[in-house]
């Protein structure tokens, strides 16, 4: 298995350190949290391609993490390591939008092996990829090149690149990127699109994101 990101969210010192030594041990590469509100932020960044979270945190405890992001349109997989075995516990994480949980005390192998699985999963999820002039993007993996230079993208502007290719060529009013991407009661204005455009804009080139006057926005072909 190719090395790849994962974010483990756990204030326990002892713990967190044991779980970050044993993930890279087994070949994956590791960033570490100690507070729900920071990992929360920390996860939308993106690049994750999956989450350890303790269900117990400061700042925002572990149900709430999963609920924010999956209302987010985070679909990252969320393993969840819990104190808590009783059934409904286990229910309400799994509506909470956890993909599976593990009870403490785990072992890192079984974490791993959990983790493998539930990659492995979402990607065969929607493994397709589109193709627009140089830029490559890849639905199952999330991830985003053009030409030979791989393009690192935040939560948001992954939601909002995929957005402008699923639309295959047509054009994305304001109003449509501003609603699905960050939904109809959000209240966002318009001068926060303008921005995630044009960092997109940027981190895309030479790929244009074209601004059709009186249509909307389409990712163009050079």
């Amino acid at each position: 298995m190719s090395v790849v990101r994962v974010l483990v969210i756990e204030d326990d010192d002892a713990i967190r350190s044991v779980v970050d030594r044993g993930l890279r041990a087994e070949g994956f590469d590791v960033d570490t949290c100690d507070d729900g509100a920071a990992g929360l932020w920390k996860a939308l960044e993106g690049g994750y391609a999956a989450i350890v979270l303790d269900l117990l945190l400061p700042g925002l405890n572990g149900y709430s993490v999963c609920t924010r992001l999956r209302a987010e349109g985070d679909t990252t997989p969320i393993l969840v390591l819990t104190a808590k075995s009783g059934e409904f516990d286990q229910i309400d994480l799994l509506d909470s939008g956890a993909d599976d949980f593990l009870t403490k005390p785990a072992s890192i192998a079984v974490i791993a092996a959990r983790l493998r699985v539930l990659i492995r999963r979402n990607s065969a999820l929607a493994s397709n990829q589109i193709l627009r002039g140089d830029l490559r993007y890849d639905l199952g993996l999330r991830e985003c090149s053009v030409g030979e230079r791989s393009v690192p993208l935040t939560s948001r502007e992954d939601q909002l690149l995929r957005r402008l290719l699923l639309a295959n060529g047509a054009c994305v009013s304001r109003q449509e990127l501003l609603d699905d991407v960050w939904g109809p009661e959000s209240g966002i204005d318009g001068s926060n699109l303008d921005i995630y455009l044009r960092r997109l804009r940027e981190k895309l080139a030479p790929v244009p994101v074209e601004n059709v006057r009186g249509l909307g926005y389409r990712i163009g072909v050079r």
